[in-house]
């Protein structure tokens, strides 16, 4: 019988496995927010109890062993306990969401709603420092806090910017890393991806620092971007340190969970808009290709691991230059967005990128459709793209808060029957 281990690696090879293997919360990019978790589990007639809430940024619920099974999962996740604040995922506390949903979240998450009903969460869970994240009253996730001092642009220090955000890791981090990628190769049978995620250069959802205190230099969204013009060299300056730096942990990395991962999430850096890239092809061969060359080419030189890359949007004048560096996976797929249909993807890069998403549109046909149209929806993506191998199945993105159960159901069915 095939294990899902085998299955997932028979995908990634290109080589048609047994069936389509699954995937559902290994990553930040392909989970499920609490609230639609928590009615998920009733619908699969699992024990009722709180969704631990292990991403507060985006308020992902954890998905535990008996949902995987339920649903057939074929993928794990090895994480540590960071968070996008900055604090751990531990010393769970329980917390109710506006929609009724009782959680736990960590023990540093902010339950203590502002005077006008937001929810603000503190770099590290430090309430003396300025907010970094705010969820708007009857919201389901959080926004980021720009505080980008106003002088930003006259003092930029691309040591300065590394120093707040990067770090080697220490030999406490790494002790975990090695612990918990060591339980799961053997107590499980699912295909293990590692979550390394820190070689995403100028990975929008990190520029604002919301783990930092006192963040320094360009912070704001937009001066991030309009700096990729004006200030070229700083980001580069950043990019060339932060490389220097993700080299150095990636070999600590593979020291501490060896060759027990099939695939490594490294990058969750966009470059992708409804319409087509929002960056230029050539400014990302001379801005962002260089650095991936580099940290592919050290996986694949040192690891059999494929090499993991997000990005929204419409990605296809892009995926040439990132095959030529060395991306083996690209997720989310977004199926919804201009040239990215299924067929023209799987027969222009079938053979050389791994799709690591495109199961369902979460923009249109899974939060609006009718059960029916979802069902048939993911049958037809099956199909097309699990042709040969090279498909992971998972949504566009994280299945969100108001999404219907039912179509959640419709999904799920639909995949096990066509897969």
């Amino acid at each position: 019988m095939t294990t899902s281990r085998e299955r997932v690696r028979a995908a990634l090879d290109h080589r048609q496995p047994d069936r389509v293997p699954l995937d559902l919360g290994s990553t930040a990019v392909t989970g499920i927010m609490a609230s639609a978790l928590y009615r998920l589990r009733a619908a699969l007639g699992l024990e009722q109890r709180p969704v631990r809430v292990h991403e507060p940024y985006q308020m992902l619920g954890r998905m535990d062993d008996d949902v995987l099974d339920a649903l057939g999962v074929d993928v794990i996740g090895l994480q540590d306990d960071a968070t996008m604040f900055g604090f751990p995922a531990r010393d769970w506390q329980p917390y109710t969401l506006h929609d009724g949903t009782p959680v736990w979240v960590p023990g540093l998450f902010n339950t203590e709603p502002a005077a006008d009903g937001s929810l603000y969460q503190y770099p590290q869970g430090d309430r003396t420092a300025a907010p970094s994240g705010r969820m708007p009253p009857d919201g389901y996730y959080h926004d980021a806090v720009e505080r980008q001092q106003p002088d930003a642009e006259a003092h930029l220090d691309p040591e300065e910017w590394v120093r707040d955000m990067y770090a080697v890791y220490t030999d406490e981090q790494l002790r975990l890393l090695e612990e918990r990628a060591t339980a799961l190769y053997n107590n499980t049978s699912r295909a293990i991806l590692g979550n390394f995620g820190s070689a995403g250069f100028g990975d929008i959802a990190h520029v604002p620092g919301l783990t930092i205190r006192e963040p320094k230099g360009i912070r704001a969204v937009a001066d991030w971007y309009m700096a990729t013009a004006l200030h070229p060299e700083y980001i580069r300056g950043i990019f060339d340190l932060q490389l220097e730096i993700a080299l150095k942990n990636l070999e600590l990395y593979h020291q501490a969970v060896g060759d027990k991962i099939v695939a490594v999430f490294l990058s969750g850096t966009d470059f992708g808009a409804q319409h087509g890239p929002f960056i230029a092809p050539r400014a990302y061969r001379e801005l962002f290709k260089p650095y991936h060359q580099a940290v592919n080419a050290w996986v694949h030189e040192h690891t059999p691991w494929k090499t993991f890359y997000h990005s929204c949007g419409s990605m296809v004048a892009l995926y040439d230059d990132m095959i030529e560096a060395g991306v083996d996976i690209v997720n989310p797929v977004q199926i919804s967005a201009a040239g990215m249909e299924p067929q023209a993807l799987k027969e222009r890069w079938g053979e050389q990128l791994v799709f690591w998403g495109a199961g369902v549109d979460t923009q249109h046909v899974l939060p609006f459709g009718a059960p029916d149209e979802v069902a048939e929806h993911v049958r037809e993506n099956v199909q097309v793209l699990g042709k040969g191998g090279g498909f992971v199945f998972t949504a566009v993105h994280n299945i969100q808060a108001t999404v219907p159960t039912e179509n959640l159901i419709a999904l799920f069915s639909a995949f096990n029957e066509a897969r």
